[in-house]
């Protein structure tokens, strides 16, 4: 590029180039090796590629898939293109050696092109078994990984759960953890840890007002993480249901609540899910505990306690049950669905939806366990001005 040119239109212009441009580009120059990889560029580039995503139909958002291989009994991660092609592109991903020594990892969320990792696994000191937890936040597009560690010892009277989401401001990962509290008293705390700090915070202020369980999985959009929750209290005292949604924002750390329509405010809470279609929210129904159909509600134009019923799938005449993973672009559901194909063994596959036809699309894919899990994915520059390295992570209250 010329010196002709002022260097800010220079950068208006690299900001716009693929992910797999500007690292090659970063050897170009001192001045533009610097531009790169400043925050400030990684944060305003990765903000752009979200909305031209979201926006047009001419590059097709990416979805990663992994599964149990059950002849290798190994994990594999295939990345698929949400095109006319799917879902015959597919690229194979190896994972770093970070995330390949946890044993039972798995993908707890993406945001932002980047991919988190959750494993427990025991470890015994002085003949005592604790139950340790780590985590590994990675980046396909750059190659670079993160290790978490989480120290954590068992208590039967708390429960928690983990999301996951980046700042779409300034693009620096964040991980929240909710635990609620049964003795002495019903009640909830939080910590986050950011990777610009290296540092779980206990929260303070911004905590939920009541106590409330929330559960797994929690889906991210726009700027918020998103988990099913309910009032415990409910439950115990032989209540209705008071199912709702937990909201976090990422960008100023504060919880909020999503209300529900009544059916499903009182619907049997274990039984429904968060989801999403593009960046819209989306509520999974199941009619049961064995899944045989799975009603899907969006919420409409971001506005509370207004969720409009999109379609019902029932599960096929081969299927005892069905659960759904994800969404493609057009808002076919992507689906687990179980069979046993003899009086004793049981398999699953990944299926495509198609809610005009209510026909099902096999996509060759099988596991014996639920294993199978569906996450959106797009490249970044996110955490390139961060080191590969295993973070001594500082946590307070422990």
């Amino acid at each position: 590029m010329s010196d002709e040119i002022p260097f800010h239109i220079q950068e208006n212009i690299i900001k716009r180039l693929p992910v797999v441009s500007l690292l090659q580009f970063r050897s170009v120059s001192k001045a533009w090796k610097s531009l790169i990889d400043s925050s400030k560029f990684i944060a305003a580039h990765s903000v752009t590629q979200a909305e031209h995503l979201l926006l047009s139909y001419e590059e097709p958002p990416q979805m990663l898939l992994s599964y149990e291989d059950p002849v290798k009994t190994e994990t594999k991660y295939v990345l698929l293109l949400d095109d006319d092609s799917f879902p015959q592109q597919r690229f194979h991903y190896t994972l770093p050696l970070s995330i390949k020594l946890l044993k039972q990892s798995c993908i707890i969320g993406s945001s932002l092109g980047v991919l988190c990792f959750h494993c427990y696994y025991e470890e015994e000191e002085d003949f005592c078994t604790n139950l340790k937890s780590e985590m590994v936040l990675w980046n396909p597009s750059i190659r670079k990984s993160i290790d978490v560690p989480v120290p954590k010892k068992f208590n039967p009277y708390h429960e928690s759960n983990l999301g996951f989401g980046v700042c779409p401001l300034t693009c620096d990962p964040k991980i929240v953890e909710i635990t609620l509290f049964h003795k002495p008293r019903f009640h909830c705390e939080a910590k986050v840890y950011t990777v610009s700090s290296r540092k779980w915070r206990n929260f303070t202020s911004n905590l939920p007002s009541k106590p409330f369980r929330v559960f797994y999985p929690h889906v991210v959009v726009d700027r918020f993480i998103y988990w099913c929750a309910f009032d415990p209290m409910t439950m115990d005292n032989g209540l209705p249901n008071h199912n709702l949604i937990m909201s976090f924002d990422i960008t100023n750390e504060s919880f909020g609540v999503v209300d529900l329509p009544d059916s499903l405010r009182r619907h049997p809470p274990l039984q429904l899910c968060v989801s999403k279609v593009r960046e819209s929210l989306v509520m999974l129904e199941y009619d049961s505990y064995m899944k045989g159909a799975c009603g899907v509600w969006m919420m409409e134009n971001g506005v509370v306690k207004s969720f409009i019923k999109l379609f019902t799938v029932e599960a096929p005449n081969w299927s005892r049950t069905i659960k759904t993973l994800g969404f493609r672009r057009s808002g076919e559901p992507i689906m687990e669905v179980e069979y046993r194909y003899d009086d004793s063994s049981e398999q699953r596959e990944v299926v495509v939806y198609e809610p005009n036809s209510g026909r099902f699309t096999d996509l060759e894919m099988y596991g014996a366990n639920e294993t199978f899990s569906v996450n959106s994915y797009m490249e970044t520059l996110v955490m390139l001005d961060r080191s590969d390295c295993n973070i001594e992570a500082e946590v307070d209250g422990f």
